[in-house]
């Protein structure tokens, strides 16, 4: 599955696989999923059954998941059985186990087509992520399209940026300062810098 220039996340390759899964299955067919991702739950259950309303702007692999919704609805009007169940991952689940096996296959068979690998027409978003390793810090290069990820950094870009500026403004006030106290000792002319400061409070 492409779109790496897009960025990507647990939940890409979930939604995909999902709607993978529906596409497979005949609408009039009973499906019963299995799935380890809480996120994909979530994003789907906005669009089951009642409640507020919802939107895809703004969401990521929009164009998937509208794919996705549109077989789902397809299936309620036929009123066919969709289950989704949730699952714990990495505890021995086979089914579970059994798909992470042939999702690993998959990635190392040259013979598999991508699919999904066309652009869409989001904005890339590019910046420095900061990282902590071994007690040091570092940067990594990151990219994707907006999410929560990027409006962290954009917030966190804009307070850095406020700090550098009253950084700057400290660093000038200081030079002034020190130019201020230049100018009063030669103004001393010599003398101790101590009886000087006490004679302008006494004259003031």
């Amino acid at each position: 599955m492409g779109r790496k220039e897009e960025g990507s996340s647990s939940n890409q390759p979930e939604l995909k696989a999902f709607l993978l899964a529906l596409r497979d299955t005949l609408i009039e067919e009973p499906l019963l999923y299995l799935c380890d991702n809480q996120s994909l739950m979530k994003a789907v259950n906005r669009w089951i059954g009642e409640g507020g309303k919802a939107t895809l702007v703004g969401a990521p692999d929009a164009d998937i998941l509208a794919a996705a919704i549109e077989i789902l609805q397809k299936r309620i009007a036929a009123v066919t059985a969709t289950l989704l169940v949730k699952v714990k991952a990495h505890l021995g689940e086979p089914a579970n186990e059994g798909a992470d096996i042939l999702a690993d296959k998959a990635i190392l068979d040259l013979k598999v087509g991508k699919v999904w690998c066309q652009r869409t027409n989001r904005a890339v978003f590019t910046w420095n992520q900061p990282c902590h390793e071994a007690g040091t810090g570092t940067y990594q290069d990151r990219h994707s399209t907006f999410n929560n990820c990027v409006r962290g950094a954009i917030r966190r870009g804009a307070a850095e940026n406020e700090v550098q500026k009253h950084e700057e403004k400290l660093v000038g006030a200081s030079r002034q300062m020190s130019t201020l106290r230049r100018r009063y000792e030669k103004r001393c002319k010599g003398d101790d810098v101590e009886n000087c400061t006490h004679k302008q409070r006494y004259e003031a």
